[in-house]
């Protein structure tokens, strides 16, 4: 199928009133013979979701007709890159699927027992077993491992509150032993506790980040090392803290102060010059298709709209190491009837949705 593009095609190096999908991939010039759909639009490249769970439920692993539904609620929102931030299923047979989503995988999330969601993680009785089970799930995944850096210690009953999970000496075995196998680590961290010990080991990512403290706002700024905010999750954790408060009051309290200070939190870590990763953590409770909201959510809490769409698009693809519609490259790729820079909720409305080069979903499918 060939594609004409015509609007604003924006990529990474700037805007271009035109362009050509042929064969699956980007051109600036025009192929031989006319088009088969011609797409007027402000074009941008596929959304990017760093934290997702596709074939992941509430329970843990799903059946493949469940995970096919969210890679598809994905994909018809414009999220055409995703980084699986930890499953217990196995997701091979998607990359068999033209139609869905391409996906970088992270493994299973690795973590104590009774000390993170049930039927999620892999569970190591034995804490010095971590670097071997981080080894392991580099060599299985596409370049990335998932750690649980931290969870409530419900066995300290009233006292009980979200702690790290690894002794620092192993932490760090276990960040160095999946940098030997080829993978960078990302690791699921609420509390301020697990942050320094994260830091020193040299992780690459962190998710959520919720109680950094400006000392180490700056010190993952000065590393380099990008954070995923996801804040539709965060804005959930005064529900947690009621939950759990009559029984756990420290948690309670700990969940809260989070919270409360969620939006400076985000604003902090943008005015330090830390790459905002874009992450719905769809998945368990967060239906898939949430990206969208993520990010108006990231533009209410302060980051400005101009911002948001490079972060999900070319700068997160850059980071990946994926494509952002350069001469050749696949056209992955979202267009819309109005700029998302001048209005962040017109990533809900897709105009159409192009997927390895073909026309998949959109209002242009379906009037």
């Amino acid at each position: 199928m060939i594609l004409h593009l015509t609007g604003a095609v924006l990529t990474a190096v700037g805007s271009r009133p035109e362009a050509w999908v042929d064969d699956g991939r980007m051109a600036w010039s025009g192929p031989a013979g006319p088009p088969d759909v011609e797409l007027d639009g402000v074009v941008l490249p596929g959304l990017v979701d760093v934290h997702c769970h596709v074939g992941l439920g509430e329970r843990g692993e799903v059946a493949r007709e469940t995970a096919e539904a969210q890679a598809l609620a994905d994909r018809d929102t414009g999220v055409l890159l995703i980084r699986d931030a930890g499953v217990p299923s196995d997701t091979r047979w998607i990359d068999d699927r033209p139609d869905l989503p391409r996906i970088i995988r992270a493994g299973r999330h690795l973590a104590r027992p009774r000390r993170y969601l049930p039927g999620f993680a892999e569970e190591l009785d034995d804490v010095a077993a971590l670097p071997e089970a981080m080894a392991r799930n580099a060599r299985a995944g596409d370049g990335w491992v998932k750690l649980v850096a931290d969870w409530i210690d419900r066995s300290e009953g009233a006292d009980s509150r979200v702690r790290p999970l690894w002794p620092a000496d192993v932490l760090a075995d276990g960040v160095a032993a999946a940098h030997a196998a080829g993978a960078r680590v990302t690791a699921h961290a609420f509390s301020h506790e697990a942050i320094d010990p994260l830091l020193e080991a040299g992780i690459d990512c962190i998710e959520h980040g919720t109680g950094m403290d400006a000392d180490q706002i700056a010190e993952a700024a000065r590393r380099g090392i990008p954070v995923t905010p996801t804040m539709i999750q965060v804005d959930n954790f005064a529900e947690f803290a009621a939950a759990g408060g009559r029984r756990y009051p420290r948690y309670a309290e700990q969940m809260l102060a989070m919270w409360e200070r969620r939006d400076v939190q985000l604003r902090a870590f943008h005015e330090a010059g830390i790459q905002l990763l874009p992450g719905s953590d769809a998945g368990g409770t967060i239906p898939h298709g949430s990206l969208p909201d993520e990010l108006a959510r990231w533009v209410t809490g302060g980051i400005p709209a101009t911002d948001v769409v490079a972060l999900a698009t070319w700068r997160a693809r850059e980071y990946l190491g994926a494509g952002t519609l350069g001469e050749g490259e696949p056209a992955d790729l979202v267009v819309y009837d109005e700029d998302p820079r001048g209005d962040i909720t017109v990533l809900s409305r897709p105009r159409a949705v192009v997927l390895r080069g073909a026309l998949h979903s959109g209002r242009a499918l379906t009037g």
